[in-house]
């Protein structure tokens, strides 16, 4: 999620609890050829320890955006230098921003380019996987169309989100068309894995719905904003989510975080779903520092000590 799951996101995942797989935010593809590199990079970092070794963020994948070929297959060969293991494509986003340029779900109309753009991905990544984070359709269901043209390309992996780009984040997902996905997959392309995504809010429900679906995995996104326990299948208690909020703002600084106020969205989901929460979030919100933080926490933390 651009703007959400930056680095500091990932270090609080790895220590509560670390999916399968980490996507970067994205970025776009000319980004890295423009003078919007330094921040490209900046939003690229990752810890490159293996895994094995504790702490490393791999395996881990950067997401791009565009609608321009050449630019994904600079770029693809820029992301296969850096370390990464995949190159993922957006083309579900909705936003206009992106839409108008041509990116985003914007390429669910021009399956063409869409191509194009796979292609070119493909010939920078020189080996490196490459795949394709989409939606269902632009106004309406159009999997039959749309997610063929995509699983022809030979994708390593497919990640659909269950809307069109009209619907954005509302109503429901539609999680019943998974299994129609997974068909056409088995027809067209069988070693693409398929990903579902929308409104995965727990662990258990991630396995539930794919194991209903026959899905390959589960991407989990907004369910995971200040909630670092999602992969673990932990509850958190009050004081955790309490520390947590410390904890993240630490990371953030020690990571060059420039802007404070740039921290606050996570301080406002984490104070959710307890008593006090909104008192809490209200001084959070007012807070200019970590030290400012620390103090608002610590008399929380006191008062809840008092009344237990």
């Amino acid at each position: 999620m651009s703007g959400v799951t930056d680095q500091a996101f990932r270090l609080m995942l790895l220590k509560y609890g670390r999916p399968d797989v980490f996507w970067t935010e994205f970025i776009p593809a000319e980004g890295l050829f423009s003078k919007g590199r330094d921040y490209c990079l900046e939003t690229l970092k990752f810890s490159k320890r293996p895994a094995r070794r504790g702490g490393g963020e791999k395996p881990i994948v950067a997401q791009i955006f565009g609608a321009k070929p050449e630019f994904f297959e600079k770029a693809s060969k820029e992301i296969r230098d850096l370390g990464f293991d995949g190159v993922d494509i957006n083309m579900g986003c909705p936003d206009r921003n992106i839409t108008k340029t041509g990116g985003g779900a914007d390429l669910i109309k021009n399956p063409k380019l869409a191509k194009e753009i796979i292609r070119a991905a493909k010939r920078g990544a020189g080996g490196l996987p490459v795949s394709v984070k989409t939606r269902i359709g632009y106004k309406k269901n159009e999997i039959e169309k749309w997610i063929v043209a995509i699983l022809k390309e030979n994708v390593s992996a497919l990640t659909v989100h269950f809307r069109t780009k009209e619907q954005m984040y509302l109503p429901k997902a539609n999680w019943e068309l998974a299994k129609e996905i997974v068909r056409l997959k088995d027809i067209y392309c069988p070693e693409t894995i398929i990903i579902g995504n929308g409104d995965i809010e727990f662990l258990e429900q991630a396995k539930k719905m794919a194991a209903e679906t026959g899905v390959d995995g589960v991407m989990i996104g907004r369910g995971a904003l200040a909630n670092p326990w999602i992969f673990s299948g932990k509850t958190p208690t009050t004081k955790e989510k309490l520390k947590a909020i410390l904890e993240h703002a630490k990371i953030s600084e020690k990571l060059g975080c420039k802007n404070f106020d740039s921290i606050k969205k996570y301080f406002h989901s984490y104070a959710k779903g307890f008593v006090g929460a909104r008192e809490l979030r209200d001084g959070l919100m007012r807070a200019k520092s970590l030290l400012e933080t620390k103090k608002i926490v610590s008399k929380f933390l006191n008062q809840l000590e008092k009344e237990s």
